[in-house]
C-alpha cells in the first residue's frame, strides 16, 4: 500500500513541476486524441490498406482463400497499359476543365451581381444555393429527367418554341452524353463558386473603386485593374477546391449515365468502380484508386503550401 501511495505521490509531484505551458500542451494533445483516432480509423487505415492491396494480387478467389500474392508494381503496370484507363483519364480532364471554366465564370458573374444591393437579393441568392445543397444523386436524377429523349423538359421546350429539329437523345448519344453530364455538374457547382467569390468581393475596399471612378476609369477598367487583381487569392482557392472536387466526381455521373453509352462518360472514378465491383480485380482497382488520388493530392499540397505562404508576413500571393 505504501509503495502505491509513494508512486502516486511521485507522479503528482512531477505533474506539479510541469510548467503551465507544458500542462496546456499536454491537455491539447489529450483533446486531439478523439480526432486523431477518428482519422486513423476512417482515413489512415483505409488508405494504407488500399496501398497494401495495390501491391498484391487480390481477386475474389484469393479473398475467399485468404492467400494474396505479393505482385509489386504489376497492378500499376496493368492499369497503365490498359487503354481504357487512359480513355477515362482524358474524359476526366475534359469533364473537369469544362466544368471549372463555366462554374467559375458564371459564379463570378453572379457574385458581381449579388454584390450590389437590389430588391429580393437575399431571396434569389438563397434559391440559387439549393442546387449546391441538394445531394448529387438528386441532382443527377433531376437532369436525367430533364434531358430524357421522350419525356424530358429540354426537348419539350425546344418543341414548344418551334425548334423540334434540335431535339436529341442527349444522354444516350455518345457525342452529347458527356456534355449533358458537364451541364449538370456546372449547375451543381455554380452556387459554390458564387458564394466564395461573393465573400471575396466584400473584402474589396469600395473606396478604391470610388477613387478610380473619380480619375475617369469606367466600370470595365475598374474591374480589370482593381477587382481582378484583388480577387486573385480567392479565385485561386476557388479553382483549386473545384478541381479537387470535380476530378473525383462519381455519384452524379453514375446516376445520369452509369459511364455509358459505350464508355462515353466513364470518367476515372467510374473506371475504378468497374475494375473493383464489376470485374473483381481488387489489386488493379486499388492501384487505379491510388492513381486517381494523384491529381487531387498534388492540388491539395499546392493549396496548403499557398495558404502557408500567404500567412507569412511579406509572403508572395
Amino acid at each position: 500500500m505504501r509503495g502505491r501511495q509513494g508512486l502516486a505521490w511521485e507522479i503528482h509531484q512531477r505533474t506539479n513541476r510541469l510548467s503551465p505551458s507544458a500542462r496546456r500542451r499536454r491537455a491539447g494533445y489529450l483533446f486531439c486524441l478523439p480526432g486523431l483516432a477518428f482519422l486513423a480509423l476512417f482515413l489512415a487505415y483505409p488508405l494504407f490498406y488500399n496501398v497494401w492491396t495495390s501491391v498484391h494480387d487480390v481477386r475474389l478467389s484469393s479473398l475467399l482463400g485468404g492467400a494474396e500474392r505479393f505482385s509489386g508494381i504489376d497492378n500499376y503496370r496493368a492499369v497503365v497499359d490498359d487503354p481504357g484507363f487512359w480513355h477515362s483519364v482524358r474524359l476526366s480532364l475534359v469533364f473537369t476543365l469544362g466544368s471549372l471554366i463555366f462554374q467559375f465564370t458564371l459564379g463570378f458573374a453572379l457574385a458581381l451581381l449579388f454584390a450590389r444591393p437590389f430588391p429580393l437579393n437575399g431571396l434569389l441568392r438563397s434559391l440559387l444555393l439549393v442546387a449546391w445543397l441538394l445531394p448529387p444523386v438528386v441532382s443527377g436524377t433531376l437532369f436525367r429527367w430533364l434531358l430524357d429523349a421522350d419525356s424530358g423538359a429540354y426537348n419539350a421546350l425546344l418543341t414548344a418554341v418551334g425548334l423540334e429539329t434540335l431535339t436529341h437523345d442527349w444522354l444516350t448519344d455518345p457525342s452529347t452524353s458527356l456534355a449533358g453530364v458537364i451541364l449538370a455538374n456546372i449547375w451543381v457547382g455554380v452556387p459554390f463558386n458564387m458564394l466564395l467569390l461573393l465573400v471575396g468581393l466584400h473584402t474589396v475596399d469600395p473606396e478604391l473603386h470610388e477613387a478610380a471612378a473619380l480619375d475617369g476609369a469606367n466600370a470595365w477598367q475598374r474591374f480589370l485593374r482593381i477587382t481582378l487583381p484583388l480577387m486573385r487569392p480567392v479565385s485561386v482557392t476557388v479553382l483549386l477546391l473545384g478541381l479537387i472536387y470535380t476530378f473525383k466526381v462519381f455519384d452524379l455521373v453514375f446516376v445520369m449515365t452509369g459511364g455509358g453509352p459505350v464508355d462515353a462518360t466513364r470518367v476515372l472514378s467510374l473506371y475504378v468502380y468497374e475494375v473493383f465491383f464489376k470485374f473483381f480485380r481488387f489489386g488493379e482497382g486499388a492501384a487505379a484508386g491510388i492513381l486517381l488520388l494523384v491529381v487531387p493530392l498534388l492540388t491539395g499540397l499546392f493549396y496548403v503550401r499557398r495558404l502557408r505562404r500567404e500567412e507569412v508576413p511579406g509572403g508572395s500571393t
